[in-house]
């Protein structure tokens, strides 16, 4: 083996024992004893994933896409419950008429509605309750029954505007 000082070379003194070579680090000496360059392992984590950049690029598409999606999405909502509130409103109004012209008389609260022509007040999308609808009763001289004017319509009791650009409440 020699001694490695004089040889010249830390490695070449080491050339019979690995337990000393740094991780990573090949045994590169020749049977002469001079040293080979020593070859770094490339580990294997090096050799498969995605770099920083691709990463970055695809986050970016994904963040891309959902900003565009979210207002979709929130109108989509939206859209939907204007599509139930119309309907509401329109059972509700048809609703009045057919007690109306069975009673012979309006109704004087939307709970006189509730054992014959509707299980349940429905909600209102819009404020999320059934007790926020906003009532507008008829005129004594033009209602059905002159002593009792009792409710002409109905509208939702929102403060909000529609996709269309009109208050809910003039619905």
């Amino acid at each position: 083996m020699g001694n490695p000082m004089l040889n010249g070379s830390l490695w070449s003194g080491l050339a019979g024992c690995h337990a000393c070579i740094p991780a990573g680090i090949s045994s590169a000496v020749t049977a002469a004893g001079t040293k080979a360059r020593p070859r770094l392992r490339t580990p294997r984590s090096r050799l498969r994933g995605f770099t920083f950049v691709e990463l970055m690029v695809v986050i970016s598409i994904i963040v891309i896409l959902i900003t565009i999606s979210i207002p979709i999405y929130s109108n989509t909502i939206r859209s939907s419950k204007e599509s139930v509130l119309k309907n509401n409103l329109f059972t509700l109004r048809t609703v009045i008429d057919n007690y109306t012209y069975d009673k012979g008389k309006a109704p004087q609260s939307l709970q006189d509605l509730v054992p014959g022509y509707l299980r349940e007040i429905p909600y209102d999308p819009m404020t999320k309750s059934n007790q926020s609808w906003r009532i507008i009763m008829e005129e004594a001289s033009q209602s059905v029954s002159q002593s009792e004017p009792g409710i002409f319509d109905v509208k939702s009791g929102s403060d909000k505007i529609g996709l269309d650009g009109t208050p809910y409440a003039e619905w």
